[in-house]
């Protein structure tokens, strides 16, 4: 209120004005109260509950090592931490006591029987703070059950617990993964009592002073009860990551496919194949160190620490076998496959197989002949053993020759030269083109001289008289050679004895031009006519000349 004089009126209005500012103050400390007492009641069936969880997960964790013997040493580091972590429980326990016995003024009293909603001085200040904290914020009580001891004891737990997960992680019977040691190992550490800076008339509260100075007996007692149930959930996660740990660390096949194996890859013409069909388990997780296969060696020798002459590379759990073959025949291989068991233990898997590495084999086939010919596609097969078509890489050098096709292994070769062609073939791998064998060698020759064919005859022909009407000119014949070849006459001399004298007519192109078709109806019976001179032009473009045809006039 403010000073000077002040009329009666305004005396009582003031005394009003702090009575009613009193009742509101109590009115609101009772709903404060009321507030802690609810919070404290959901504390204590927290820890009633994780508790009751702490103890089936205990009891399952212990029923388990009958069937996994790996389980036992994380059973023991678990007990070990449940003593620890209730040795502080049973600390804070008997912290709460001192408290209610001091300020509610009893003589006796128990966790179980001193419940806050039936305490009668649950809204004191003094008697809890001056305990735990003392006189002076500034200078803390140091003394037996004070804020301060409680905080050794905390961080004494938490200490004690990193040390032992620490420890735990040098050992492989005990060692959990790297994922679980820092989640676990980071909850252990939040049992420490952290300070917040938090400021009160220029002093710098510590985390005793923000939880225990000028607090009601009520808010003290709930920040005790949460403290506890913090502690069961540490105990909590302990449990479940220990009884875990011996099945995370044993290998979960995860990955089910179909395999065949057979005796062997290599069989001729006639023999029988065989081969075993079967699921195999496998795991993604497996790793160096969870299964090394080493090539070379024997369980002996592997037992004894030798890695043999090879290591094979583990890749999703299976080992990759990988190696350039350079010899050519059987090779055979074996090894050992060293497995770890769950309990750190070894076991070694001896194995043995073949396989046989065979020369680069090529097929090259020409459809037609032996041998290539000049001016005309020559058809050609062309295979590589285990290669797919489309993988093949096919070249042709000499005699001018050229390559085309492809489609389904088939290809056509042409040349412009006789002499020799060489076909090389390659194969398209990941390790980049790569030759099938040895280049093959090719003759390459001009395609045979054709003959003169007139009136469907050749050589030494006999026409009669009336026949010679249906000759329009000279044709050629390539006889049975396997290409379909055409060569077309571009000149011949058509010659025989005409009333005495000798006649000859030179023609050009294929037909007879009018002199020459004079000449046959001239020819009288017994006279010969002489298709000579005749000159052709191939595919290969080259004019050539050939054996003609003698009629004799019957």
């Amino acid at each position: 209120m403010g000073g000077g004089k002040e009329t009666p009126r305004q005396k009582m209005i003031g005394m009003m004005y702090l009575v009613l500012t009193a009742l509101l103050a109590m009115n609101v400390s009772k709903q404060v109260l009321k507030g802690y007492i609810a919070v404290n009641d959901s504390m204590e069936a927290s820890k009633k509950n994780l508790t009751e969880n702490n103890k089936r997960i205990f009891e399952a964790f212990k029923a388990s090592i009958n069937a996994n013997k790996a389980a036992q040493p994380y059973l023991e580091q678990a007990i070990i931490s449940q003593k620890s972590i209730n040795e502080t429980y049973k600390y804070i326990d008997d912290l709460k006591i001192e408290i209610i016995k001091a300020t509610e003024g009893y003589d006796n009293a128990t966790a179980d029987t001193a419940k806050l909603k039936s305490m009668e001085k649950m809204s004191d200040y003094d008697m809890a703070s001056h305990i735990l904290i003392g006189s002076d914020v500034a200078n803390l009580s140091t003394g037996k059950w004070s804020a301060k001891e409680l905080r050794g004891k905390l961080d004494e737990l938490s200490d004690k617990l990193v040390k032992q997960l620490d420890g735990m992680q040098k050992s492989p019977e005990t060692k959990l993964l790297d994922d679980d040691y820092n989640a676990l190992k980071k909850k252990l550490i939040s049992i420490k009592p952290v300070d917040t800076g938090e400021q009160d008339n220029g002093i710098t509260l510590g985390w005793e002073a923000a939880n225990f100075y000028h607090l009601p007996e009520a808010a003290i007692i709930t920040n005790f009860n949460k403290t506890q149930s913090d502690l069961k959930n540490v105990e909590a996660e302990i449990l479940n990551y220990f009884s875990a740990a011996s099945g995370k660390l044993a290998i979960k096949f995860d990955q089910i496919v179909a395999r065949v194996i057979a005796p062997s890859s290599y069989i001729q013409s006639g023999q029988s194949y065989e081969a075993n069909i079967f699921l195999a388990a496998s795991s993604s997780r497996l790793s160096d160190g969870d299964m090394n296969i080493y090539l070379g060696v024997d369980s002996l020798q592997a037992s004894k620490g030798s890695t043999g002459s090879n290591k094979v590379e583990i890749i999703a759990g299976e080992g990759q076998f990988k190696v350039v073959t350079s010899a050519v025949g059987e090779q055979k291989q074996h090894g050992v496959i060293k497995y770890k068991n769950p309990d750190g233990t070894f076991k070694f898997y001896p194995f043995e197989f073949t396989y046989m590495v065979a020369p680069p084999s090529v097929a090259i086939e020409p459809e037609k002949m032996n041998v290539f010919y000049i001016g005309v596609p020559n058809p050609i097969n062309i295979s590589a053993a285990g290669v797919a078509p489309t993988e093949l890489v096919v070249t042709a050098s000499g005699a001018g020759s050229s390559i085309s096709g492809g489609v389904g292994g088939k290809y056509e070769l042409t040349c412009t030269t006789q002499g020799e062609c060489l076909i090389s073939v390659s194969a398209k791998t990941k390790d980049g083109v790569k030759p099938q064998g040895s280049p093959k060698k090719f003759r390459v020759k001009k395609i045979p001289d054709p003959v003169a064919k007139v009136g469907g005859k050749t050589g030494d022909a006999i026409f009669k008289k009336a026949e010679l009407s249906t000759i329009g000119g000279v044709g050629t014949d390539l006889g049975q050679f396997d290409f379909d070849v055409k060569f077309v006459v571009v000149s011949f001399d058509v010659s025989a004895v005409i009333k005495g004298g000798i006649k000859i007519e030179s023609c050009t192109g294929n037909s007879l031009n009018s002199g020459a078709q004079d000449i046959l109806r001239q020819a009288q019976v017994g006279a010969k006519i002489w298709f000579d001179n005749v000159k052709c032009k191939g595919p290969d473009g080259l004019i050539r000349s050939i054996n003609g045809v003698t009629i004799k006039v019957k």
